[in-house]
């Protein structure tokens, strides 16, 4: 069980996500964080760099059972060196970084001797733990990592085990290529004259689909989808892979014949396999509501 959890990075959205749910777990919390944006409830705070620890913030480290790093890459990766040695023995290091092979090297380098995780929840903080997937790269292993994984689980969500680079390849595949096909609908759309006023009230469920998405990334925080696109080095091929695709289908229907798409279609079926029906149905869930 957790007792004493640190949450660097607390104040920020996967941050306080964390600190809300080990709170209601039980634990005591204490936030670190450099901004001065409230804290949740009873957590605790501490102003200080993690890449720079000083007194008070090296006290609570060698206090805690569980340390999350709930930052940017550039920042953990700063601060790995030195939690080695600030780290109390048995305690585990999470990480909620979005991309995990530059992570997982670095953990294996500088923490060779620590319980290391790192943590991708694989949905807007906001949505909470229940029913949502959570990629979980365990770099080293240990009672402790077992028991934060547990405990994510009681929280509702699905603990999905990968290594670094399948974690790397499936986040380019199901963020990377998602948003930039949403980001390339808003675009191409802009790039038609039709304004989303007229295209709202004849909009089709699929098209209004997409319009709640671009709506939702266009609301969202840049920085976020920014490091989705940037910082995964397997984001490259599947943005590549999208263009090919709209080249494709283009090319297909401009000089291919009926039957072509056909092909095309059966294609696509036969990718979705077993998942055809799962996905189709979904599908209709959705566009049930009006």
């Amino acid at each position: 069980m957790t007792r004493r959890a640190v949450v660097v990075g607390g104040a920020g959205a996967v941050g306080r996500l964390f600190t809300e749910r080990l709170l209601e777990a039980g634990a005591e919390v204490t936030v670190v964080d450099p901004a001065d944006a409230p804290v949740f409830g009873a957590a605790r705070r501490v102003r200080g760099d993690i890449t720079d620890p000083g007194p008070a913030l090296s006290a609570e480290l060698g206090r805690a059972d569980l340390v999350v790093l709930a930052v940017p890459e550039p920042v953990a990766l700063a601060a790995l060196p030195g939690l080695a040695g600030a780290l109390a023995p048995g305690a585990v290091l999470a990480d909620t970084l979005s991309v995990k092979q530059a992570v997982t090297r670095a953990v294996r380098e500088h923490t060779p001797g620590v319980q290391a995780v790192g943590l991708n929840p694989m949905f807007a903080p906001a949505l909470g733990f229940a029913g949502r997937p959570v990629a979980a790269v365990v770099v080293h292993d240990g009672p402790g990592v077992a028991a934060l994984l547990a405990l994510i689980e009681e929280w509702g969500a699905r603990v999905v085990r990968v290594d670094a680079a399948e974690h790397d390849r499936l986040a380019a595949a199901s963020q990377a290529l998602t948003h930039a096909a949403v980001l390339g609908f808003g675009l191409a759309l802009a790039g038609t004259g039709v304004s989303a006023a007229d295209l709202r009230p004849v909009a089709p469920p699929p098209a209004t689909t997409l319009l709640a998405l671009l709506a939702r990334v266009a609301s969202g925080t840049p920085e976020v989808y920014w490091d989705v696109q940037y910082a995964n080095a397997e984001a490259g091929a599947a943005r590549k892979a999208l263009a090919e695709a709209v080249h494709r289908v283009a090319d297909t229907v401009e000089h291919g014949t009926e039957a072509d798409f056909a092909a095309l279609l059966g294609e696509l079926r036969a990718y979705l396999g077993d998942d055809l029906a799962h996905h189709r149905d979904t599908c209709a869930r959705l566009f049930a509501q009006p």
